[in-house]
């Protein structure tokens, strides 16, 4: 009996990257029928909170909301090493200068929200989806726009400029890796199928970076208006050996984030996490 994996992830050249190889039957799925669920992030985040899909890309930030039903798994994370998720504006000014304005935000239980917040908390947040994010900032909708995705790579192109780059800080304060998002997978689906579910995903991963252009062109797909090589670029930066496995380093960045978040009474509890 084939069983149906609800798998999510979002809409963006990254993610489409690494699951190349299960939408286009490239690897033995033992038994599994993955049905992608292709939302932006925010979206995931309260799917998951509701239980709705057996695997999704989740927000870091969100995992201590769903941490009772939801295993991490080891694959699949995305992790900004000295980059990640920017606060853009129209005109230059000072990073301290962020506080107090109003700024465009890709969702509450983003990581890149949370993120903002341990630098700086006292804004008022806007929230906006994420690729219409760079517009509200270029028509004075917000004074400044907290990008993720390939917004990363195209804010300069589009006239704006860089206030901050929070995975520069974060390497600069913490000495880690951001994590950003990660799979997650739900609990209840047993030791012996989440087992087998993790190896395909890391199988598909595996085989994203094994056969990078074919996979490259799968994923030109959700790259929007990006260029191939900017958005090689961009597919570089968060699909690595990060990816493959979250590492020492980037367990301890996980760690950290949640930690920090709990202590400055952004996140209410302290919730421990579980790797698989």
């Amino acid at each position: 009996m084939i069983q149906e994996i609800r798998l999510g992830h979002s809409p963006d050249s990254d993610d489409a990257f690494m699951f190349y190889a299960i939408a286009n039957d490239k690897i033995d799925t033992h038994g599994f029928r993955f049905i992608h669920v292709i939302e932006d992030i925010e979206s995931l985040n309260k799917r998951a909170i509701n239980r709705e899909l057996e695997v999704s890309a989740i927000s870091i930030h969100a995992y201590t909301r769903v941490y009772k039903d939801y295993a991490l798994l080891s694959c699949g994370a995305s992790i900004g090493d000295n980059y990640g998720p920017m606060v853009v504006a129209k005109s230059p000014f000072e990073a301290n200068k962020l506080k107090g304005k109003n700024i465009a935000i890709p969702g509450e239980l983003t990581t890149a929200n949370l993120a903002l917040r341990l630098f700086e908390n006292d804004f008022n947040p806007v929230i906006i989806p994420f690729n219409q994010i760079i517009d509200a900032v270029k028509t004075d909708k917000v004074g400044a726009g907290l990008i993720i995705h390939e917004g990363q790579l195209l804010y300069e192109q589009m006239g704006l400029y860089k206030i901050i780059d929070l995975g520069e800080w974060w390497k600069d304060t913490q000495n880690l890796p951001l994590p950003l998002g990660a799979n997650a997978i739900r609990k209840d689906l047993g030791e012996k199928n989440i087992k087998i579910i993790a190896q395909i995903l890391k199988e598909s991963i595996q085989y994203s970076l094994d056969h990078r252009e074919a996979a490259l062109d799968y994923a030109m797909k959700y790259a929007g208006d990006m260029k191939r090589i900017l958005a090689d670029k961009f597919v570089g930066m968060y699909v690595n050996d990060y990816t493959l496995d979250f590492g020492d380093k980037g367990r301890e960045g996980v760690k950290r984030l949640l930690s920090m978040g709990y202590e400055k009474g952004i996140i209410k509890n302290n919730i421990p996490i579980e790797f698989f």
